[in-house]
Parts: structure tokens; sequence; C-alpha cells
């Protein structure tokens, strides 16, 4: 593989968070089935564009940033809490970084969602996020935000994440090494994608299978 692996960083939705309690919030905001919501939004993404634009089938003219507001306004705001990890996350990360590894996160979420994962007090040496870095992925912005929290070089960090678009091609094209997570409705779409498999180092079940595969190279 090159040279060694000094620092793995974590996307946050679907590899770290079941993301299912915040597309249900969605879809009831909206006025939908949850089953309504998801078929839509899986249809948006296999056509690869934004999941954002799942909402413009519901309301045209949708305003993300003004209706979360709203919901925050309403009571109704993002939730996170220890409920919506996967149960892999704290052993894999503590893991990780009782090897020696330094252990980030960095995702497509809100300030509000950084607050709230900072507040899990998870084995982590960073969490950072695009709402407050403003550079979303897959703009190579982020992932250079990724490269300068990190203490080493971009070939000896590892990016996890479950999104081919997002998160395998942006991070390799950044110079990381990449594991995709075959979990979450993205991760099952991807896992097996031929680019997926040209671009990703691992392609992984559970975050569990990265300290093996990680630590004493």
């Amino acid at each position: 593989m090159g040279s060694m692996v000094s620092a793995v960083v974590f996307d946050v939705g679907e590899t770290l968070l079941d993301d299912s309690r915040e597309w249900r919030a969605w879809a009831d905001w909206v006025g939908v089935s949850p089953h309504t919501f998801s078929t839509v939004l899986g249809a948006v993404t296999a056509a690869g564009r934004d999941n954002a634009e799942t909402f413009e089938y519901f309301r045209p003219g949708f305003d993300l940033a003004r209706e979360r507001q709203l919901r925050e306004e309403a009571g109704r705001g993002e939730q996170i809490d220890n409920s919506d990890l996967y149960p892999d996350v704290r052993p894999s990360l503590a893991a990780l970084r009782a090897g020696g590894l330094w252990v980030g996160i960095a995702g497509n979420q809100t300030p509000r969602a950084a607050q709230l994962l900072r507040a899990l007090d998870l084995p982590v040496d960073y969490v950072g996020t695009s709402g407050e870095w403003g550079v979303a992925k897959p703009n190579p912005g982020f992932f250079e935000r990724v490269v300068q929290v990190a203490p080493c070089p971009a070939d000896q960090i590892v990016y996890v994440g479950d999104h081919r678009d997002n998160d395998v091609l942006p991070a390799k094209a950044a110079g990381l090494r990449t594991a995709l997570i075959r979990r979450g409705p993205w991760g099952y779409l991807w896992a097996d994608d031929p680019m997926t498999r040209e671009n990703a180092d691992w392609v992984i079940d559970s975050l569990a299978e990265l300290p093996a595969l990680l630590l004493d190279q």
C-alpha cells in the first residue's frame, strides 16, 4: 500500500450515524410518508444528483437552509444521540486510536451537527463539518481541509465513507486512501460499482474491520 497509515477520517451520515431518524423528520416536515420520501431520495441519488433535489418533488423551490432554520425554531431541529450511532462506532474508533492512529470526523453536516457530535464524546481527535468549513464534498477544497487538520500527509490518511461520488472519488483525487463501507442506501448501491472498486483501497462491511486492516502494517 505504500506509506503507512497515520490517520483515519470518517464521514458522518450512514458511516457513523444511522440517518433514518433525520430522514423521517424531513419526511414528516414536508408531509409525506418516510417510504415515499426515501424512494424519491433513492431515485435522485441513483441518478447521480444531489440528494437535496429530493425536496423539489414535494415542494418546488424548497430552500433547505431556510427550512432547516424553521425546523430548529419549531423545536423539531436535528437530533443526534447515542441511539443514532451504529453499534460498531465507539469500539472501532477507540481501537484505532488505541493503536496510535489520529482519528477525525469530517462530513457534509451543519454546524449544529458538529456540536451534537462533539457532545457525544466519541474517542476522536477532531470533529469538523462542511457547515463550519464553508465547503462541502465533493468539492476538492473539503479534502484540502481534511489534509490540513490531520497531522500527516494525504497519502497517510484513510477517508472512510459510504458514497462513491462524495467520498471515494474526491478523496482519492486529493491523494488520500479510501475505504467504502457497505451500509446505508449508498453504501449498498455503490459497493460493487466498477469505479468504486477501482478507486477504493478497501470495501468493508463494518468499521470493526478497520483496526486489523490499518494497524500493524
